[in-house]
């Protein structure tokens, strides 16, 4: 008992930091076999009210030791592009919702020709490579950017939302990509594989790491909560009542204890045949 009592503080504590709690559906990190490229980690929110903000997405990748996805080239792009691909095949229940990535950019209301090059990753990543949609950013008040992944719209002017590059209020709920350093996993008998299409190679071996033995822990312990009190409480009335029926048992009535039988039969001094 003590050690579900332990488990279930730790699931408060954790609660506590805000997004960090909510359960990412379809979020695993994956890592590649060849230990060249980053991990990554795409995490689709099912209902939209569990979705997060620019901010909330960028914390919770960097408590992770990651930091929001920065692509330093088409084929990094078209590399998530596959990931998301084989994330939102049919049958997995996915369906739309952009993806933050760490693009943003610091100032106000600027509308002029000057406004994309204002933007910058998040990790600190150089990177000058960009996949706006047409016409975009629009710049304004939108300052953090998604990757779209709308894959039911109807196609805009620049095709398909998929794929392409959204500046958007920062404030605004969506899903998010982390990207990690390579990792050197020790416990591959354990590991989930799959392949995926690298652009340039043919198929590459990928690590799927799960989240964590602790979140998963507390995906269990918290819904088996009520549950948990009923038996308590179930257990806690059969050791009243067995306790109560133990003492009426150690009990004698004040009849019980004055009355005995003799085994010799007494004559009674008075009285003749």
């Amino acid at each position: 008992m003590s050690r579900v009592v332990s488990l279930l503080l730790g699931a408060a504590l954790l609660c506590g930091h805000g997004v960090l709690c909510r359960r990412v559906v379809s979020g695993q990190k994956v890592c590649f076999a060849d230990l060249k490229h980053p991990c990554y980690k795409m995490a689709y929110f099912h209902e939209l009210s569990s979705r997060v903000s620019f901010q909330e997405a960028r914390l919770a990748c960097e408590s992770e030791g990651g930091a929001l996805l920065s692509l330093e080239n088409e084929a990094e792009q078209k590399l998530i592009e596959s990931m998301l691909q084989n994330l939102t095949k049919p049958g997995t229940g996915i369906s739309d919702g952009d993806f933050w990535i760490g693009l943003w950019r610091n100032g106000e209301g600027q509308t002029s020709g000057a406004c994309p090059d204002l933007y910058q990753w998040s990790d600190g990543s150089a990177s000058q490579y960009r996949n706006w949609y047409t016409d975009e950013p629009s710049c304004g008040s939108e300052k953090c950017v998604v990757m779209y992944h709308q894959p039911t719209a109807n196609p805009g002017l620049g095709g398909p939302y998929l794929y392409q590059w959204n500046d958007d209020r920062c404030n605004m709920k969506h899903n998010y990509i982390c990207k990690y350093e390579p990792e050197i996993n020790s416990t591959s008998p354990v590991e989930k594989t799959y392949f995926t299409n690298q652009p340039g190679d043919t198929h590459q071996n990928v690590v799927v790491t799960e989240a964590g033995i602790i979140p998963n822990l507390i995906y269990v312990v918290i819904p088996t909560i009520p549950l948990l009190l009923l038996i308590l409480v179930a257990f806690g009335t059969c050791c009243f009542q067995m306790l109560h029926k133990s003492k009426g048992r150690t009990k004698t009535s004040p009849t019980q204890s004055t009355l005995w039988i003799s085994k010799s039969t007494r004559k009674e001094s008075g009285m003749e045949v």
